[in-house]
């Protein structure tokens, strides 16, 4: 019965890394793709690597594949999320079809300054002292 769990597993991560790749491939803008690689492959990898530990089922495999796991879980959302935001902010094109761009009213292209749209009087006129009370 647990061989059928293993190959379960192991066919589900599979499928979604090849979903991840497909959706590199087949998906229009940069945004979109880091979104399926982010969700698919981290699921996969997942997927496989608890079919792993439970194929060698010894307490130093397991805690390993864990920590990949978990190292995976924690690095790969910050990763797609930083490289998706260092792609806007060089220009590279959102797709057609994309229906809000919520850091075009925020982010000004030609000094490469991104607002929170929180700012104050003080510090949008970069005034020294900006940080503490008055």
């Amino acid at each position: 019965m647990i061989e059928f769990l293993k190959g379960g597993l192991i066919l589900a991560g599979s499928i979604f890394m090849f979903l991840a790749a497909l959706g590199v491939v087949r998906l229009p803008d940069l945004l979109t793709r880091m979104h399926a690689t982010t969700k698919a492959a981290t699921l996969g990898a997942t997927l496989i690597m608890l079919a792993v530990a439970m194929h060698f089922a010894q307490v130093a495999v397991v805690a390993r594949a864990l920590g990949v796991i978990l190292f995976i879980l924690m690095t790969a959302p910050v990763a797609a999320h930083v490289i998706g935001r260092a792609g806007y902010f060089v220009g590279s094109r959102l797709w057609g079809g994309t229906v809000k761009d919520e850091l075009k009213p925020n982010y000004d292209p030609l000094t490469h300054e991104l607002k929170s749209g929180m700012e104050t009087e003080r510090n949008a006129r970069r005034e020294p002292g900006g940080t503490g009370g008055s």
